[in-house]
């Protein structure tokens, strides 16, 4: 039986830790998994910890050698793609179509019509509840995209509240219901 297909990206959050967690219990149980990240990821991660997790080179520049049309041919490999950590920065760019990195290409390329893309948010609380990003939010869930959403508690800034990535097991399983 072919592995399941899993284009996963990140945004740069602390939560990137995180979501390493749920890339290796992926791969763990039988997924192939591709991961794209925004340059602010990588300053919470590095490449070789994703690499090594996943056994594929990851995917951050949409002009690096070799590599120009990655951004429509992950976007046809993938059978589900999410976004984890979501910052506010990325889903406000989502919402307004911009495709200025490997990330934002991938979401424009990719059919929301036809396969899942899950979203994960992890930010500030201050930054969740602000008017833009809870428009961005909105949008992109009319477009089809799958919101999980995050949750209350101790956030690194010190703040307690909304805005904290949910937890790692249950991003999984949403991932693992969302290809049934």
């Amino acid at each position: 039986m072919a592995k399941r297909r899993v284009l996963f990206k990140m945004s740069g959050s602390i939560a990137c830790y995180k979501a390493c967690q749920i890339v290796s219990r992926l791969v763990q149980t039988g997924y192939e998994v591709q991961v794209a990240c925004t340059h602010g990821a990588l300053q919470f991660i590095g490449e070789a910890t994703l690499e090594g997790l996943t056994g594929r080179p990851v995917f951050t520049d949409t002009y690096e050698r070799a590599r120009m049309m990655d951004h429509i041919e992950l976007g046809r490999w993938a059978e589900l793609a999410i976004l984890c950590p979501a910052t506010a920065h990325t889903l406000n760019r989502f919402a307004v179509g911009l495709a200025d990195d490997a990330v934002g290409s991938l979401f424009l390329a990719y059919d929301l019509a036809k396969k899942p893309y899950l979203i994960a948010p992890a930010m500030n609380q201050g930054m969740l509840q602000h008017p833009a990003t809870r428009e961005a939010l909105r949008k992109l869930a009319a477009w089809g995209v799958r919101v999980i959403s995050s949750e209350e508690g101790w956030q690194a800034c010190g703040d307690i509240g909304p805005g904290r990535l949910a937890d790692p097991d249950l991003i999984y399983r949403e991932i693992v219901e969302a290809l049934k």
